[in-house]
């Protein structure tokens, strides 16, 4: 272990007292004053008993309209899972994945773990590096490793401790790390940016030199460093040969007319004051923004400039735009709805198929004349039980080309959702892989926070359970078994052939 701080700070919790029904009510009430995606306030839950990688049970198959029993695994006959990496601390929330080579990087809120998963099915930890700051969203270029932090520190080191963002002395912003040599990653370089780094997304540039999308949000007028308006993303320049003298080049405007106001206009709609999540695509120069009650897309041939081409709301059934993945063809986006800031049980029929869901749409036009048409709604047909925190999260392609769009996508306690977009109008499941609820009696937060296709297997983040495995075998996505990277950050999506 790899430890680049002294004192240990632990997430805020939720309180134990809090019922799954009233809470629920709060999360899907008329729009909250501020946004608050993704569960960095709350401690995961009643995590239960856990699998050691080399005793994965095989599961078993759901019958319809059944709910597993606690902790309990199930799957698709077409999914198997190899392997589980428990969580050494139950109390702190995994997040995101990124990969590199045989490594896969995992954030989580206390901050990241390296796994050599050279071979998938016993996947082995390389190091723990411990430098908290919700939620370390995690991308990886060359020898560096970019980690965000959107919680209010004392200092930009991995010894700080929380401070109130009211406070001027207080620091968020974008970590650099030399991942060089696996087992011992060396913090070389802080970038502060206004209102902190909730997600950032690698930018290719010239000459090797990259560009660091930084997607925050959430302004106030008491915080010295986050004030309103704040209708932008902050662009990071590193360069190749210098990385240490990384720095803001850029923070252009994406809603000059401020974005969708939110309630009580747009009752139970975020309003939009920055970025969730962008996912870009190079070979394309496009990139598709969520941005909490926006969806846009937008031309980047000038990474420092970026330009908005199109954007889009949906003040009917999309609650938060959370994030964004294209098509393999480059003329479809789905964007998913964070409904509840993924701390609710949304995936019932109380809630019903359309709320908290993917909303899929096609790219039609050419050039600036370019439009996003809004085609379907996807959500998970497996209904979770009321103590589950369930919606649509974070996913990627499945390289499976020849036309075909399958996607592999997590939904935090609803497990991990594989499912066929290719008809935008007509979306369906065909794998799934889930537990059983972390408790029958109050509403836990668990389950997968990022599921992703990584050469030949899934890997899924798990808030409480640590780092999951699992080998897809279905005719539809066996081409994809050809296709081999040498790095995958999702956000940034590569051109598989």
């Amino acid at each position: 272990m790899t430890s680049l701080r002294t004192s240990r700070v632990g997430t805020r919790s939720l309180g134990a007292a809090v019922a799954a029904a009233g809470l629920l009510a709060t999360l899907l009430s008329a729009a909250p004053a501020s946004a608050t995606p993704d569960p960095g306030d709350l401690t995961p839950g009643a995590a239960g008993s856990r699998q050691s990688a080399d005793a994965a049970p095989e599961g078993r198959e759901l019958a319809p309209g059944e709910i597993p029993g606690k902790d309990e695994i199930v799957h698709s006959r077409n999914i198997k899972h190899l392997a589980n990496i428990p969580s050494t601390d139950s109390t702190v929330i995994n997040s995101d994945l990124a990969f590199q080579g045989k490594y896969a990087y995992a954030g989580n809120y206390s901050g990241f773990t390296i796994y050599d998963i050279g071979n998938p099915k016993a996947p082995k930890t390389v190091s723990q590096v411990l430098c908290p700051g919700g939620q370390n969203d995690i991308s990886v270029q060359g020898d560096l490793l970019f980690l965000s932090t959107d919680s209010s520190r004392s200092d930009d080191s991995c010894n700080s401790v929380s401070q109130p963002a009211t406070e001027k002395s207080s620091w968020e912003g974008i970590k650099i790390f030399d991942i060089k040599d696996k087992k011992n990653p060396k913090y070389i370089k802080s970038v502060e940016t206004s209102c902190g780094s909730h997600t950032h997304t690698v930018v290719p540039g010239h000459r090797g030199d990259v560009y660091l999308y930084v997607s925050s949000y959430s302004p106030n007028e008491a915080f010295p460093d986050c004030k309103p308006p704040h209708d932008g993303i902050s662009v990071i320049k590193v360069p190749k040969k210098a990385p240490t003298q990384a720095a803001v080049v850029s923070f252009p405007i994406l809603f000059p007319d401020g974005g969708n106001p939110g309630g009580p206009v747009n009752p139970g709609v975020s309003k939009t004051t920055g970025c969730h999540d962008i996912t870009v695509l190079p070979s394309k120069n496009l990139a598709a923004g969520a941005c909490m009650g926006d969806g846009i897309l937008f031309d980047i041939s000038k990474p420092e400039e970026p330009r908005v081409i199109d954007r889009v709301q949906d003040n009917v059934n999309f609650a938060f735009w959370h994030s964004a993945t294209f098509n393999e063809q480059a003329n479809k986006v789905v964007f998913t709805d964070e409904l509840g800031g993924g701390g609710g049980a949304t995936c019932n029929a109380v809630v019903g198929p359309d709320r908290g869901a993917d909303g899929i749409y096609d790219i039609t036009g050419r050039g600036d004349q370019r439009k996003l048409v809004f085609k379907s709604y996807f959500k998970i047909p497996r209904h979770q039980a009321d103590t589950e925190n369930c919606v649509a999260h974070n996913g990627s392609l499945i390289p499976v080309g020849g036309g075909r769009d399958i996607m592999v996508q997590a939904w935090y306690q609803g497990g991990v959702s594989v499912w066929d977009f290719t008809d935008s109008t007509k979306p369906k499941e065909i794998g799934y892989f889930e537990r059983g609820p972390l408790s029958t009696d109050t509403l836990g937060v668990g389950g997968s926070w990022s599921a992703y296709y990584y050469n030949g297997h899934i890997y899924s983040n798990d808030i409480a359970k640590g780092l999951d495995v699992l080998r897809l075998d279905d005719w539809r996505t066996e081409s994809a078994k050809w296709v081999w990277m040498d790095r995958l950050n999702v956000q940034s999506q590569p051109e598989y052939r």
